[in-house]
């Protein structure tokens, strides 16, 4: 068909091959019109238009008609135990519910009255309320009245901050209107009664009648409700638990709006009493946690709220709480925290008596931690190629004019670690961070989630460096679970998981059977709890000013501290009595896992002793330190233990679980029994524990 055939065709065939084209030049026609409407409207029309645009927009955003009228919004934090109960709340609470038109008439009218009198009659803005407002300010030369309507104090209070801007009152202008299109006068009311602020921590009606005249806003007198809307204006100042004559003239002077207002008569007013304040019993915050809860507040946002999972366990910390509170302290302070082996905060006690401005001594407090510090000292000898039966020599030593003794009396001559670290020598504690190097132990220190600051001095082995008590449970729990550093944490799911693996047979396996040595057969024994096996070291400074235990049971870790805020001397504090004592109580009664550990059961080889020493003469041993075969480098546990096949390159366990299995006996570990070898001079009995210069004692 050609051009000219195409030109000359019949109305319909056209129309069905340019159809489409057709209705697509018509909407274009149209489209093109609509634009030029637009086009031709005025400047001014086009700014007013976007400008009511962007008002609408902004108005939905900041308070969305869907939450307008509804019930009042969550203040405050709560907190939730690892088993989803409250265990504390901290900031506002959220206020009941109350309906405005159920209020009895002097209730609602009170409010109206010293609040906003013609609410009833005006929109979101009263303008000739606030051009009233705006003059007897101006004649006073200050702010001596408020222009707000009850409708611009709700959406403030719900929506908006409390700040004194001019930023903020524009705000709460527009919002005003825009809360009156959504909501009904009541909703308005109801919400605004809901929100208020009544001094003492107390917002809403509901609490506000509760706290200070025990009863209900339906049961509160004209006298009590008059009380309480004079408050609003300052809270703080006119609470009658803080200036009852105050509230009380405040409330004198709502009565006169009420009468003013045409609410009740002069003589219903005289006839008004001044209200007896009758303070409601406050209800309970929930299960136990405030020290905890207190330590996770300090990284909170000032304007969060909402609902925190926190790893807390109810039981863990009720119990802690109960044992702590039962131990006979004399004047000295304890703390206590305990911890999961990833590092998930279970309980904490900060001290023996909390207030909201206490000291938390489980998390803040830095003291010296005496000989559970040792546990750095040894770490650093297994990872240099000692073994539990490494013979060192406990034996006089002298570092400058410093000469350090033992807490027990005598020496002992040479003996295996496994003894040194149960009984707790000074000794031999500084003659391995000698041999090993001091920075040897400070890097494992910190290896092992230690941050404070440790002095490289000769007496740093006996732990005479300040530490918290959170530090040393974390790094104990590494030897729980095998993995470090262990940092302790209380919020669900924000730990961070230890990175790094012991070495099965090289670090850990030494270092469990050290630390079950220490609890069992030496300082720690009043720490054991039957049913599953002990592992920890005890900790004294010098003249008992601190006295810790940190060790675990099955798959919970826990250091205990017990010594005075001033850190005076305390006679007869140690750690093997009231801190094991207390560590055992409360390990007694918590929930716990049978401990599995990647371990095979051998013996390991003795290294050589080589005596440099002729007889009659101080005991100078010396140890020659080989490098133990790789296969002997396995050691006995107690029995009942899972025992998992390790693999012979690496020496990781083989398909470890991440989680303990199902319930396992407990054993005992042998007593390891070396005979005291004498000292020429020196008694040989352990005797009691001796002040030292060192601050260490056990």
């Amino acid at each position: 068909m050609t051009t000219q055939d195409l030109t000359n065709t019949t109305p319909p065939v056209r129309k069905r091959l340019f159809g489409k084209a057709g209705e697509r030049t018509r909407l274009g026609g149209a489209l093109t019109t609509g634009a030029g409407v637009v086009r031709a409207w005025p400047w001014w029309f086009k700014v007013l238009l976007a400008g009511l645009i962007v008002l609408v927009a902004w108005e939905t955003w900041a308070a969305p008609p869907w939450k307008l009228g509804g019930p009042p919004p969550s203040q405050g934090i709560d907190f939730l135990g690892a088993d989803g109960s409250l265990i504390a709340h901290r900031g506002p609470k959220t206020a009941t519910p109350v309906d405005a038109e159920q209020l009895p008439d002097h209730v609602r009218q009170a409010f109206l009255a010293i609040e906003d009198r013609r609410f009833y009659e005006h929109g979101g803005v009263d303008f000739r309320g606030l051009a009233r407002a705006t003059v007897a300010n101006f004649q006073a030369g200050g702010v001596v009245e408020g222009g707000s309507t009850i409708t611009q104090q709700y959406v403030k209070n719900a929506f908006l901050t409390q700040d004194r801007t001019f930023v903020r009152k524009g705000k709460e202008l527009l919002l005003a209107d825009w809360a009156e299109l959504w909501m009904s006068k009541n909703e308005i009311l109801s919400r605004y009664l809901e929100l208020c602020y009544f001094g003492e921590g107390q917002y809403g009606l509901t609490a506000a009648a509760h706290y200070y005249f025990d009863r209900t806003p339906a049961e509160l007198t004209l006298g009590q409700a008059a009380m309480l809307a004079g408050m609003v204006k300052a809270p703080s100042n006119l609470s009658p638990t803080v200036d009852y004559e105050a509230s009380t003239e405040r409330m004198r002077v709502v009565l006169g709006a009420m009468t003013y207002a045409g609410f009740i008569t002069d003589e219903e007013a005289k006839d008004v009493d001044d209200p007896k304040v009758t303070l409601g019993a406050e209800e309970e915050e929930g299960p136990t946690g405030s020290w905890f809860v207190d330590w996770l507040m300090q990284d909170m946002d000032d304007d969060f709220t909402g609902t925190v999972q926190t790893t807390l366990e109810p039981d863990a910390q009720a119990r802690a709480e109960r044992v702590v509170r039962n131990a006979r302290l004399g004047g000295a302070e304890v703390a206590l925290i305990a911890l999961r082996p990833d590092g998930a905060i279970a309980a904490m006690v900060g001290g023996r008596e909390w207030t909201p401005k206490a000291f938390n001594r489980a998390m803040t407090a830095k003291r010296q931690p005496g000989s559970t510090f040792k546990l750095f000292d040894y770490f650093a000898a297994i990872r240099s190629g000692m073994t539990p039966t490494t013979m060192v020599g406990d034996s006089p030593i002298e570092i400058g004019e410093w000469k350090p003794t033992n807490a027990y009396k005598g020496f002992y001559g040479p003996m295996p670690l496994s003894r040194a670290f149960a009984i707790s020598s000074n000794t031999v504690a500084i003659r391995l961070a000698q041999m090993v190097g001091p920075d040897e132990v400070i890097d494992a220190a910190r290896d092992l989630g230690v941050a404070s600051e440790i002095p490289e001095t000769p007496s740093m082995a006996l732990g005479t460096a300040n530490l918290t008590l959170q530090e040393l449970a974390g790094a104990y729990a590494a030897f729980a679970s095998g993995k470090y550093p262990v940092k302790p944490y209380g919020i669900a799911d924000a730990g961070e998981a230890p990175w790094r693996s012991l070495d099965a047979r090289r670090e850990w396996a030494p270092m469990l059977q050290l630390l079950f040595a220490a609890a069992n057969n030496g300082t720690g024994r009043a720490a054991v709890i039957d049913g599953q096996p002990t592992f920890g070291k005890t900790g004294t400074s010098q003249e008992g000013r601190d006295g810790l235990f940190v060790g675990f049971a099955g798959n919970m870790v826990t250091a205990v501290w017990v010594g005075r805020d001033d850190n005076g001397p305390i006679p007869g504090n140690h750690g093997g009595g009231n801190p094991a004592q207390i560590w055992r109580q409360f390990m007694s009664g918590v929930k716990l896992e049978p401990l599995t550990l990647p371990i095979n059961a051998k013996t390991v080889k003795r290294p050589t002793v080589r005596r440099t020493a002729a007889p009659g003469e101080a005991d100078m041993t010396t140890i020659e330190i080989g490098n133990i075969p790789f296969d002997e480098m396995l050691i006995d546990l107690p029995e009942g233990i899972p025992q998992l096949p390790l693999d012979e390159q690496t020496g990781e366990a083989v398909n470890a679980p991440t989680a303990p299995p199902g319930a396992a006996g407990a054993g005992t570990m042998p007593a390891i029994d070396v005979p005291p070898v004498p000292v020429p001079g020196a008694p040989d009995n352990r005797g009691q524990a001796n002040p030292q210069p060192a601050a260490n004692a056990q």
